[in-house]
């Protein structure tokens, strides 16, 4: 009898929502950095347990916005919710504890600010939810079973399973009960496929991850990465063309560095992952060019899955 089911995994920025969509499909679809707000669009990500899929859709970190593309952000995490016959809301255990003590500060405290604000969202919708304590490695059992019973008292949570998405810790009995769950249905998406993102998108998104990697401290987030060629050598090996879009002009010595040797940095580990990801060799050509405001243009918005919200 076969199954389906579609799953929107929500959360707080870097809670470790690309983490564990990447562990439950058992392969990468979704970019993961230490930086907030990674991820800008919805992905979907697509898992087999026996002769049930899952579709979990890896939506961007849901906080309080100010930019525009912040609330394109989040206006497209929410909408991740529309048709899904399962929500998994993914909180870091240790940072929301943490956020909530009296001396919380930084970080922490705006992660666990984004997550209340979340279940008071899922409570104002009448909607229920599965509980994913993720990093749980990082707390000690006491503080663990108080935090289960302080989020549950809220009476949005069906079901909770502590995680450590990174690790593999608790993936596999999440997935097994999100399966056991799912809708009779015939798959949205042949047996082999493990993500709806494009070729050329997903390779603008690995290396927009390694220029985060690289330059995490120094570049602020008016950055982007569009694909602009995939054509072939006369070897008939893979050729790409990629642009690397800064919003100021002070930002592009930055992706370039000294020589031009931190854009060849990034080009060197974005063309070695591509390679593995694709299977065979790749030449990538990276460029860096300044385009204003690139973040309040509504192509730049399509290219990457979103609608500008005003």
């Amino acid at each position: 009898m076969k199954k389906c089911a579609f799953v929107a995994v929500i959360g707080a920025p870097n809670a470790g929502k690309s983490t564990l969509v990447n562990a439950m499909v058992g392969a990468k679809v979704s970019i993961v950095t230490q930086k907030v707000q990674t991820t800008r669009t919805r992905i979907r990500g697509v898992a087999m347990v026996d002769e049930t899929q899952l579709v979990f859709v890896d939506t961007p970190g849901i906080f309080a916005p100010r930019r525009r593309l912040d609330r394109a952000m989040v206006a497209a995490a929410w909408e991740g919710l529309d048709g899904a016959d399962a929500i998994v809301l993914v909180v870091d255990a240790d940072a929301y504890r943490e956020g909530n003590s009296a001396s919380a500060k930084g970080a922490a405290r705006k992660s666990a600010a984004d997550t209340d604000a979340i279940i008071a969202e899922l409570i104002k919708r009448g909607a229920k939810a599965v509980l994913a304590l993720n990093k749980i490695d990082r707390m000690a059992r006491d503080k663990l079973l108080a935090l289960i019973s302080e989020l549950n008292e809220h009476g949005v949570f069906d079901e909770t399973f502590l995680i450590s998405a990174s690790k593999g810790y608790g993936v596999d009995d999440l997935k097994a009960f999100l399966a056991a769950r799912a809708p009779e249905g015939e798959w949205m998406y042949p047996e082999d496929q493990l993500s709806d993102i494009s070729e050329r998108l997903m390779a603008a998104e690995v290396t927009r991850e390694k220029i985060y990697l690289r330059l995490h401290e120094e570049l602020p987030y008016e950055s982007t990465v569009e694909t602009d060629s995939w054509t072939r050598t006369k070897k008939n090996e893979l050729r790409i063309e990629q642009t690397i879009y800064v919003s100021r002009e002070g930002h592009k010595p930055i992706v370039l560095g000294k020589g031009g040797q931190t854009l060849k940095a990034i080009g060197e580990a974005a063309r070695g992952e591509l390679t593995e990801l694709l299977g065979e060799p790749v030449h990538l050509f990276l460029h860096v060019k300044v385009r204003q405001g690139w973040a309040d243009e509504a192509a730049r918005y399509r290219g990457m899955g979103l609608e500008i919200v005003e």
